[in-house]
């Protein structure tokens, strides 16, 4: 996948992200009137806005991780928020140890290198973003790992032997994009740890 390609799925990430966060919201607000009125109460409408605020959450994430980025700088109340509400629906919880702003595109890659320590994790776990300046470090630990070695060896160099599934799609877009932006992805794991720098 060549850069084109890259800037490609980028724009594909932002369009499916923009068309389907409108209505989604408008579904939240609709519920949120119901509420008010008490027309509609109980576990099922504890379901639908449960369902609806991480369907928001997950999108809100998906438009930095796989839409087009820019050097536009993202605040870290508003990166913490994002994450917050990502955290409040996943089984992992993020620390965001960056107090500046920073460029959404280097965001960009934090959130793709957030969702391949993620697909380690399916029993949840602690990541770590921090920045020392100019690199980047995302460190996962969680007491049990499930880690595809084939993924995490080829990490770096962006070429894997098996097909990438959509699942997996963030360890193919990660190196991609970082080569675009002239960043080198490194990797390493252990069996409680999964650290990413770029």
């Amino acid at each position: 996948m060549g850069d084109t390609n890259v800037n490609l799925a980028e724009l594909i990430g932002s369009r499916i992200c923009h068309d389907l966060i409108s209505p989604i919201g408008a579904i939240n607000n609709g519920l949120e009137l119901l509420e008010m009125v008490g027309s509609v109460q109980g576990p099922e409408m504890e379901l639908i806005s449960g369902s609806v605020g991480s369907a928001g959450a997950r999108i809100r994430f998906f438009r930095v991780a796989f839409g087009s980025a820019s050097d536009q700088p993202l605040g870290r109340t508003e990166v913490s928020e994002l994450l917050k509400d990502v955290e409040s629906v996943g089984r992992i919880r993020v620390n965001w140890h960056v107090t500046e702003a920073v460029p959404r595109n280097q965001v960009k890659l934090t959130f793709l290198a957030l969702m391949c320590c993620e697909s380690a994790m399916p029993m949840g776990g602690n990541v770590t973003v921090t920045n020392d300046g100019g690199g980047w470090t995302v460190v996962g630990v969680a007491d049990k790992l499930n880690i595809d070695a084939d993924l995490w060896k080829n990490l770096p160099k962006g070429q894997f032997p098996n097909k990438v599934t959509p699942a997996q799609v963030q360890f193919a877009l990660l190196p991609k994009t970082a080569v675009s932006m002239g960043r080198r992805v490194a990797a390493e794991t252990t069996s409680t740890r999964v650290a990413i720098r770029f």
